[in-house]
């Protein structure tokens, strides 16, 4: 492979922000392993590769059309000026090639897992793709974004069983408001461009000391998710183990955060919630294995 096509795969995956799949991927395992584990679903490394491609298929449409059609907006804003397609680096009809490119091989890989997946697939790719309109008329698009990622654990668990179950959906609203509740820190950066570019988000509209009491509130649901799918789910003792770790990294992300000053915002964004991902993934994973 010669340094022209190695370094455009690099712009398409910095398009992509693949960096960041450590925030839904971990839950993604964490179905997959509760359909094995606990509910003891014959494992099958196809089923696992197949589930990887559609997680990397769907993050990779809704990142790169996010860049697609906010890119007259990531060009006015200082912060995101030098983002592939306002930056020249990548031309909007190519990136535009790549999402339906990535939302075809999306449904073409969950025919091949089976007709639930496959029949919920537009659904899915829908709700990955709304997302980026939401800033246009409404501050909650931090909930549609937390609604998106949320299908991680419970897509992982259907492409195992075709079946619902209460374990993944709970998961599932943990990362609801999980992803909600971060994203919400991440966009007190962008409060005052929003405003400028009529742009919703809870910073905009409220502001930076109320939007942070929001975002308070969400991980205080989440946290209360956490200890509620511990006990509804029987976990054994690394699962909390994994929750203590997760819990902390939630508290200190807003000791990082304050309203008069915001330098710590990357920190809080990307390096705590990553690691509180991985861990919980990791013991809550560890967990069902032993139980």
């Amino acid at each position: 492979m010669n340094s022209t096509a190695v370094q455009k795969i690099s712009n398409y995956l910095s398009l992509i922000k693949f960096s960041h799949t450590v925030f839904a991927l971990p839950f993604a395992f964490i179905g997959f392993a509760i359909a094995i584990y606990k509910d003891h679903y014959h494992f099958e490394y196809r089923l696992l590769f197949l589930m990887l491609l559609c997680m990397f298929f769907a993050r990779s449409a809704a990142m790169a059309f996010n860049r697609f059609i906010d890119r007259k907006f990531d060009a006015l804003n200082p912060r995101t000026a030098n983002r592939e397609i306002p930056a020249g680096v990548i031309r909007p009809k190519n990136a535009l090639i790549f999402v339906l490119l990535s939302s075809l091989l999306f449904i073409a890989t969950t025919f091949f897992i089976n007709k639930l997946c496959f029949y919920l697939s537009p659904i899915a790719l829908f709700l990955v793709l709304f997302y980026s309109y939401t800033k246009r008329f409404t501050a909650l698009c931090h909930i549609v974004l937390g609604v998106s990622l949320s299908l991680a654990p419970l897509g992982a668990y259907l492409a195992v069983t075709s079946e619902f179950n209460l374990l993944p959906i709970l998961f599932s609203l943990l990362v609801l408001t999980w992803v909600s509740g971060f994203d919400i820190i991440y966009a007190l950066k962008d409060e005052f461009f929003d405003r400028s570019q009529n742009l919703h988000s809870i910073p905009a509209l409220l502001g930076t000391q109320r939007a942070l009491f929001v975002s308070n509130l969400l991980h205080i649901g989440t946290a209360i998710l956490v200890i509620y799918v511990g006990l509804a789910g029987q976990m054994g003792t690394l699962y909390w183990f994994g929750a203590v770790i997760y819990i902390a990294m939630l508290i200190y992300q807003h000791f990082l955060v304050r309203p008069n000053d915001l330098s710590k915002v990357n920190i809080a964004f990307i390096n705590t919630n990553s690691i509180a991902s991985i861990c919980f993934a990791l013991f809550t994973i560890a967990s069902l294995m032993i139980q």
